[in-house]
């Protein structure tokens, strides 16, 4: 992270953008709860005083790699974003979607360029694993969806948030942080939130959009 670090301590306002899928966009899953880039935006734009900071969601529900290529210029470039939150895959490891493995990776490599062509920072993210047995669709392929994100930030020296690793560590809560098989809900956007932070150096254990109760 510590590309990510200086513009933190910018005394620039910084333009945030996150970009994926239904799990980033988060519609409907919360119940009215605030999503993780809502309280992303809460603890840098308010706590931190960064109050001319910009927290931009362009996320959309169903989305896979290739909607996030074919849309690229009206949802990033437009923005000219300081920072990229990228979290994808759920979709893409689908067998209904008929996105292999290679072309997620190919299309991983392709937003990081052009990512880096609009001079943003990109940092990768994984997602929340699915609940065991909930999604057949999906869960067989998941895991190698996962690593594939991880082997790319690796390749590029990305940062990388790793919140499938975080989740199968607090196994015991996931089911509590879900919404259903592969969704989470408010509980599962603040475990999200709380990794974020930590990982950017943001966490502090005094500030109320840090304080979560995760069951």
């Amino acid at each position: 992270m510590n590309a990510i670090h200086p513009l933190v301590q910018s005394k620039e306002p910084v333009r945030w953008l996150f970009y994926g899928d239904s799990i980033t966009h988060g519609a409907l899953h919360t119940l009215g709860q605030r999503d993780y880039t809502q309280l992303f935006a809460e603890r840098v734009g308010y706590e931190l005083g960064r109050h001319l900071d910009v927290v931009i969601n362009t996320a959309i529900s169903g989305n896979t790699t290739r909607h996030l290529l074919e849309g690229f210029e009206w949802r990033v470039t437009q923005f000219t974003p300081h920072a990229i939150f990228l979290m994808i895959g759920m979709n893409d490891c689908s067998d209904q979607n008929d996105l292999d493995l290679e072309e997620f990776v190919n299309n991983l490599h392709e937003l990081a360029e052009r990512m880096d062509m609009l001079g943003s920072r990109l940092i990768l993210q994984t997602t929340c694993p699915i609940l065991p047995g909930a999604a057949p669709d999906r869960e067989p392929h998941f895991m190698d969806y996962m690593d594939a994100i991880r082997r790319v930030a690796s390749a590029r020296g990305l940062p990388l948030v790793d919140h499938t690793e975080f989740w199968m560590e607090h196994a015991d809560q996931h089911f509590f942080w879900m919404s259903d098989a592969f969704h989470p809900n408010g509980y599962g956007h603040q475990a999200f939130a709380l990794l974020l932070y930590r990982a950017m150096g943001l966490y502090d254990p005094d500030s109320p959009s840090c304080r979560f109760y995760l069951p």
